[in-house]
């Protein structure tokens, strides 16, 4: 869970500048921080997918990946969690603006930080591994994020934390439970897979080049390790 602790740290850290000093800050400089970032993760997934020991199995895992997504619309689903949360939280009061201010920024901040494919794949790594990379490259984007949402939206964004803990520490733990059962060539197939997705998340949503809706792919994390494991199972019955 160190990646959690990290994401912690630095949305507590960035919210609390963005009390104090958010407003000062220039959008070009967001921009290009953020840029950075872009560029960062991408190359990251790049050294992740060189991990792959059969990239068949990581090209398999995506293409079967992404059409279960596509069928279950993961992508869409992930937006209306958002949008449900928003609708049932999210409704201001003129009689209670503080109040209204509070739960919009925690809101806001909660979804942003937990609802989407960074948080899964870095969940995943960092509990199956001990690879948090994929969670503190995350936990820098939420810094700076948050010291947006807290220079607008006040103290509300920083209790966002909660969440975090709860959901992205949960997937982490529930990870860590699975470690007994994943071999040398399934996490290398994992590694692979999450690699691409790391890309594409770089290229849509940081560097904004494409619409790429990751959020399908995500059943690849899934595929993509059982594939080796269902080769090794019929090599043993002697069908391979």
């Amino acid at each position: 869970m160190i990646g959690t602790w990290i994401n912690i740290a630095t949305v507590l850290v960035g919210g609390g500048l963005g009390l104090l000093f958010g407003a000062r800050l220039p959008e070009r400089a967001r921009q290009t921080v953020f840029h950075g970032l872009g560029v960062f993760t991408l190359l990251l997934g790049v050294s992740m997918f060189t991990a792959s020991r059969n990239p068949i199995y990581v090209l398999l895992g995506l293409l079967l990946g992404g059409m279960v997504g596509e069928a279950l619309r993961i992508e869409d689903g992930l937006r209306g969690l958002g949008a449900w949360f928003e609708r049932r939280l999210g409704a201001s009061d003129p009689a209670q603006e503080g109040a209204s201010r509070f739960v919009r920024g925690f809101l806001t901040a909660s979804l942003l930080f937990c609802v989407g494919p960074m948080t899964i794949l870095g969940s995943i790594q960092d509990g199956l591994l001990g690879d948090y990379r994929i969670l503190a490259t995350k936990a820098l984007m939420d810094g700076f994020a948050a010291l947006a949402f807290a220079s607008t939206l006040g103290v509300g964004v920083l209790f966002s934390v909660v969440v975090i803990l709860v959901y992205q520490g949960g997937l982490s733990l529930l990870a860590a439970q699975l470690q007994g059962v994943f071999t040398e060539a399934m996490l290398a197939e994992l590694n692979g897979a999450g690699g691409v997705l790391l890309v594409a998340l770089a290229l849509s949503s940081l560097l904004e080049l494409k619409r790429i809706r990751v959020g399908n792919l995500l059943p690849a994390l899934v595929i993509a390790p059982l594939l080796p494991a269902l080769v090794a199972w019929l090599r043993a019955l002697g069908i391979w």
